[in-house]
């Protein structure tokens, strides 16, 4: 156990020193190789820039990662409560280096990239992941959490199209804005019935019961709390998809009748 917990704290520790090298590394590859978009940004928008590339990198990771773990893991497969965590430990403990590294970096620059949302989501999710890190308990379950970070991609590339001015009518950016809004649909939304349908299955059983209060109200009230913020995310997300489209079909519209007059 002592080596198991030895080997968790170094995998945490190691993840939080990468990411914080990756963010400095981005840095200065992007000024030394002068790249007009990057160099004509503000330092705030550079820090920010900065910050998303390396939560891009962080969810292609833990998100491949966590998704091959969710479809052939079989021992949290078979047992979501107390099935071996030995490979999600992995994952979740490099989450937990990324999300301190990222709390670091937000509270340093609180002015630039300061939200107080973002505080929230990271703190709640360290707060479960301690208890899975900790324990060993709820792996199968921590890890379809994780999936979420398959959206975020998608949510940085779009901010990155409008630091660097992209048209929001240009293909790639209508694209993106689609992708966006479907991915963070399915892995943040769509995931949220199948959640708290199997909390419900499961409460009141031995496993349940032995997981303990703590671990029971932390679970609850985590996933509430991730889940009222993925809630009001989705609705803004629609709500720009859909102003964009409309736009779309106005200046289709609009075309298609200039078209049709006659000099």
């Amino acid at each position: 156990m002592e080596a198991n917990t030895t080997l968790v704290i170094g995998i945490v520790c190691s993840s939080f020193v990468i990411f914080q090298v990756l963010f400095h590394f981005v840095s200065y590859w992007f000024s030394a190789k002068v790249s007009p978009g990057y160099s004509s940004l503000s330092v705030e928008k550079k820090i920010e820039w900065n910050s998303r590339v390396v939560s891009t990198c962080h969810s292609l990771l833990v998100g491949t990662f966590g998704l091959y773990l969710f479809f052939f893991d079989e021992a949290t497969i078979a047992d979501p409560l107390w099935g071996d965590p030995s490979l999600v430990k992995l994952n979740i403990a490099t989450t937990s280096g990324y999300l301190i590294s990222d709390l670091l970096i937000i509270l340093l620059n609180w002015k630039v990239i300061g939200d107080k949302f973002f505080v929230i989501h990271h703190c709640s999710a360290l707060a479960a992941f301690f208890f899975v890190l900790k324990r060993g308990v709820l792996a199968y379950i921590a890890n379809f959490r994780l999936l979420a970070e398959l959206s975020s991609p998608f949510v940085n590339q779009r901010w990155f199209f409008e630091a660097l001015k992209y048209p929001k009518f240009s293909k790639a950016n209508v694209i993106n804005g689609i992708l966006m809004t479907v991915v963070f649909f399915i892995v943040r939304i769509i995931a949220i019935p199948p959640m708290y349908f199997y909390m419900y299955s499961v409460y009141g059983t031995e496993p349940f019961i032995r997981v303990g209060f703590t671990v029971q109200f932390i679970w609850l009230s985590s996933c509430l709390v991730l889940d009222v913020m993925n809630v009001m995310w989705m609705i803004k997300i629609t709500k720009g998809c859909l102003k964009v489209i409309s736009l779309i079909r106005q200046e289709k519209a609009k075309n298609s009748l200039q078209n049709g007059k006659l000099d």
